[in-house]
Formats: C-alpha cells, sequence, structure tokens
C-alpha cells in the first residue's frame, strides 16, 4: 500500500495494517516527478472552463513569524461548537470546514502570539458552477455505488447547505506553484493538490495512469477514509475532476469510518 503525503511521521502504518492486514510499504511525496504538471495541468483546465474566480480574502497573519497563518498553523476556538482546539481550517470536534479568521482567540502555532487580520488576493474553486454536475454524479453513485450511512449523510449536508467557491491557493513557499501570472508567489491549498497527488503516484508507477485515471466507464473508484476527510473526497475532488472535463475517473464507493483521519 502507497500512502502520500507531506510528512512521513505522520503515516498511519501500524494502524492499517493490523485492522486491514496491509502493509506500508511505499510513502509518496506530492513532490514526485508528474506531482506539479498535472495538479497544474488539471488547474489549468478548470480556468479555462471558466471554473477559477480570483477574489481577495482576509487571512490571520503572525508579525513574530512574519507569514501568513494556512490552515493547520493556527489553533483557536471553533464558531460552530465553540471547541477550544479547532484547527485553522476544519473543527475536528463538530467535523465543519471553518475559515481561520472566524476562530476565537486564535493562536500561531509556531510561537503563540496572536494573529492579526490582512487581506490577500487569492483564487477560488467556483463550486457552485459545477454543483449541477456534481449533483448528477451523486444521484447515480449513491445508487450503483456502495457508500456507508455517514458518507451519505456529510455529502448530502453539504448539497442542501448549499456550495460555496472555496479557496485554493496558499500564501506559502512549499507546495505546488499557482502557475497563473500574478500568482505565482503562492501554492495549491493542500486538499486541491493532495488528491490530484493520487494521480501522479500512478503516473509515477506507470505511463499507462490514463487507465485508470481517465477510464470512468471501465474503472470504479472507491475511497476508505474517516468521517473528517469525507467532504474533501465526495465534494471538492470530484468537482475538481468533473470541472476539468476531461475524462476522468470520479469516485464511485465511499467507505467512511465514524473516526477521524
Amino acid at each position: 500500500m502507497a500512502y502520500m503525503g507531506m510528512d512521513a511521521k505522520e503515516k498511519p502504518a501500524d494502524m492499517m495494517s493490523s485492522n486491514l492486514e496491509t502493509n506500508m510499504e511505499t510513502i509518496i511525496y506530492v513532490t514526485i516527478p508528474f506531482g506539479y504538471s498535472i495538479a497544474q495541468d488539471i488547474f489549468w483546465k478548470l480556468y479555462n472552463q471558466g471554473y477559477i474566480l480570483k477574489d481577495s480574502i482576509d487571512q490571520l497573519h503572525c508579525t513574530a513569524c512574519d507569514r501568513f497563518l494556512a490552515d493547520r498553523f493556527v489553533e483557536g476556538t471553533c464558531p460552530l461548537c465553540t471547541y477550544e482546539d479547532a484547527r485553522g481550517d476544519q473543527c475536528d470536534k463538530c467535523g465543519k470546514l471553518i475559515n481561520a479568521v472566524d476562530l476565537g482567540n486564535p493562536k500561531c502555532k509556531l510561537c503563540k502570539a496572536t494573529p492579526v487580520i490582512k487581506s490577500t488576493q487569492h483564487l477560488f474553486l467556483d463550486l457552485p458552477k459545477i454543483e449541477p454536475q456534481l449533483q448528477k454524479h451523486l444521484d447515480k453513485v449513491f445508487k450503483s455505488g456502495t457508500w456507508t450511512n455517514n458518507a451519505k449523510v456529510i455529502t448530502s449536508s453539504w448539497i442542501r447547505d448549499g456550495l460555496k467557491p472555496r479557496c485554493i491557493s496558499r500564501d506559502l513557499k512549499w507546495g505546488t506553484q499557482v502557475p497563473l501570472p500574478g500568482y505565482t508567489d503562492k501554492v495549491f491549498y493542500v486538499w486541491f493538490d493532495a488528491p490530484i497527488g493520487y494521480i501522479s503516484i500512478t503516473a509515477n508507477y506507470t505511463e499507462h495512469w490514463e487507465q485508470w485515471w481517465k477510464n470512468p466507464d471501465k474503472v470504479d473508484m472507491y475511497n476508505f477514509l474517516g468521517k473528517d476527510n469525507v467532504p474533501f473526497h465526495s465534494v471538492i475532488f470530484p468537482c475538481t475532476m468533473l470541472g476539468a472535463n476531461d475524462n476522468y475517473t470520479v469516485v464511485k464507493h465511499m467507505i467512511a469510518t465514524g473516526n477521524y483521519t
């Protein structure tokens, strides 16, 4: 089994091998060959299809560290359930995705200082525009595929509440560079970039990767994950693939546990 991630220390090898009788034999990073090129190619396809928006957003900036605090670099109180250790992109208690600027009593995880709010330009995936394609796909796979109840409930709640544009760029130095002029000092948000890494893992393994990833009529994609990762794989990643309009294979089966990843 291959594990894709940014930090080898984060691999859940013991848990996976004991429960599923598998071995973590390979650790794959998104910086492998094809990792950058495939993500950037999919971005350009989305951009040319009109699914990328530009807008300014408020972000938390740590003056002491002189850096914007993306996602996991900030913690604070969840604005929805008041959990005190929520991260800058998601609350592990209620499972909701949040914006870092909405956190109560935010703290920089690197130096514990209180960050300030600054405005910066970013790129967004226009999820509302792709939503009709996603809904059509979900209506089909909910019937023909295997989906655990919590995978269906979490996904359906996102659709019910209405999809909103999702920021896909970050003010960081590590990651896949955004290729659009004017934004090349930014990198892609991990939950835009990392699932595309599943494709680049295959491309790194074989030149015939499109037999799996551009063959939706003959290939079924299965996802096994914790409930906190459901919306990234049932909404955001499928919207990315559908919006690219390049015959990509999209998830058909989703087995989500009741635990967090």
